[in-house]
């Protein structure tokens, strides 16, 4: 596959200056900086290829030979980068000094002195099962979470009196150790985190003995809960700074939390909406009569319409569930279903005989007949 024109990848005209070149390859490195897209394939290709039109482009000899006779004339003076030769921090070892102090690199590298590593606490993640009740109105609930705590003996430490440290002799309390190596650009700079010390820049002299030296032991903490009204199955809320504490000090992690909800014994949920299967009798159906409908704080009662047909749904506006996001309620929706006996007795199959025979029990959605429920009273009394 042909290479992409140097100029095109950083959307420069071939007459930019160099302080354009520069200002050009800053914009595309912060736009595609992996600490932006983490785990995106995608951007990580395009930092590596402006990295690639810059190295040639800010270089005039470089500039001239490409200007010349295209990649040829370039051929292997770059090829580290969009080959996958250099790492990530090859990368910014070379051109840290475009990113400046305000934005760090791959890793935390920057183009000045890097900081000291900082110790994270894992995420955790838990289920909290709710009643169609607790959705509706939101809910609070404490649960009890096995998880790392900071460790009470050393405050999180780690050291023993609380200040037993000294500086790293490998890294010199910087948290990275850095190599020379020579490559076809010459010789390159590179950083790596100190094996020593893990990056943290210091070594503890005495261990803590109740957590020997991590700083976390493992615990059990109440954590309430704020869940708000309208969440649904499979969302997920983070609690910020709730999950595993973080090694010898540090970030904690958060707590994830899963939503499952409770079937209810009669209401099923649809979106924002309720579905409630009513299911009434055929003389109920035909002479109508009043019911009661459940809903989720509590029982109404509805007037069920003589002749109502199987199928018809009655809507209970605003009896739903309301919108995480407040945009109003659902409504309950009420589904009549008409029960058909399968074993009838003697008196009721000549009953229902009758009832077939009668020129009003012919199915004929225009007829109008005012006398049909007068008829249908005689008949079931």
């Amino acid at each position: 596959m042909a290479k992409k024109d140097y100029y095109e990848i950083l959307n420069i005209k071939k007459n930019a200056s160099q302080a354009e070149v520069k200002s050009a390859y800053r914009k595309k490195a912060l736009q595609y900086h992996p600490d932006k897209n983490p785990g995106d394939p995608t951007a990580e290709e395009k930092f590596k290829e402006a990295a690639e039109a810059y190295e040639i482009l800010s270089n005039e000899q470089k500039r001239a030979r490409y200007d010349q006779y295209g990649h040829a004339g370039v051929e292997g003076a770059a090829s580290g980068f969009g080959g996958g030769g250099m790492t990530m921090e090859d990368i910014f070892s070379h051109f840290g000094d475009i990113f400046g102090g305000g934005f760090g690199g791959f890793g935390g590298f920057s183009g000045g002195r890097r900081s000291q590593r900082v110790n994270k606490g894992s995420n955790l993640r838990v289920k909290v099962k709710l009643s169609l009740k607790d959705i509706a109105h939101g809910v609070e609930k404490k649960i009890k979470v096995n998880k790392y705590v900071a460790c009470q003996a050393c405050d999180g430490s780690g050291a023993k009196n609380g200040s037993a440290f000294s500086d790293c002799s490998t890294c010199h309390g910087t948290g990275q150790v850095t190599r020379i190596s020579n490559t076809f650009l010459g010789q390159m700079q590179s950083t790596s985190t100190c094996p020593s010390c893990g990056g943290e820049g210091k070594i503890i002299t005495s261990k803590c003995t109740s957590c020997y030296g991590e700083g976390i032991i493992k615990d059990t903490e109440l954590v309430k809960l704020s869940i708000p009204a309208g969440v649904a199955e499979g969302m997920q809320m983070s609690v910020t700074g709730k999950g595993n504490a973080a090694r010898r000090g540090g970030i904690n992690g958060d707590l994830l939390v899963l939503i499952e909800e409770e079937k209810h014994p009669e209401l099923v949920r649809d979106g924002n909406d309720l579905i409630y299967y009513l299911y009434l009798s055929f003389p109920d159906a035909a002479l109508g009569v009043p019911v009661e409908i459940p809903t989720i704080d509590g029982k109404v009662k509805i007037k069920v319409e003589p002749g109502t047909q199987p199928g018809k749904i009655l809507r209970l506006r605003g009896k739903g569930l309301p919108d995480i996001n407040g945009y109003g309620k659902g409504d309950l929706l009420v589904n009549i279903s008409v029960w058909v006996p399968k074993n009838l007795s003697r008196e009721e199959s000549q009953t229902i005989s009758k009832l077939r025979d009668s020129d009003n029990f012919t199915p004929n959605p225009n007829r109008e007949d005012k006398s049909f429920f007068e008829r249908m009273k005689s008949y079931f009394e």
